[in-house]
């Protein structure tokens, strides 16, 4: 059985967009990283997707803006990353401490 996780903040539907697409785009960018990925392929098709993605990102960020939700309530949204494991998810885009032989 699996352990049972915190709740999501609450959060409006854009920022909950803007959540979504962020770490949609950081699994795009680790997949990418040239550190991490074995095969072309593989990365080539991640960078494709991440121009959709990145459009998501945009798209979110605008509708939070013409709805006059000017500030990003950033220690919510960071609760909401925790919570979805983005501290994992954005460790694939950094480069890899030296291996020691």
């Amino acid at each position: 059985m699996l352990p049972e996780l915190p709740p999501l903040p609450a959060l409006t539907r854009a920022e909950g967009e803007f959540v979504d697409a962020y770490l949609e785009v950081v699994d795009l960018l680790g997949r990418i990283n040239p550190s991490r990925t074995s095969h072309t392929y593989g990365a080539l098709r991640a960078a494709q997707a991440l121009v959709g993605r990145a459009t998501a990102l945009r798209d979110a960020l605008t509708l939070m803006h013409m709805r006059g939700e000017s500030e990003v309530h950033a220690d919510t949204l960071a609760r909401a990353l925790r919570t979805l494991d983005g501290e994992r998810r954005s460790g694939r885009v950094t480069v890899p401490g030296d291996q020691v032989s």
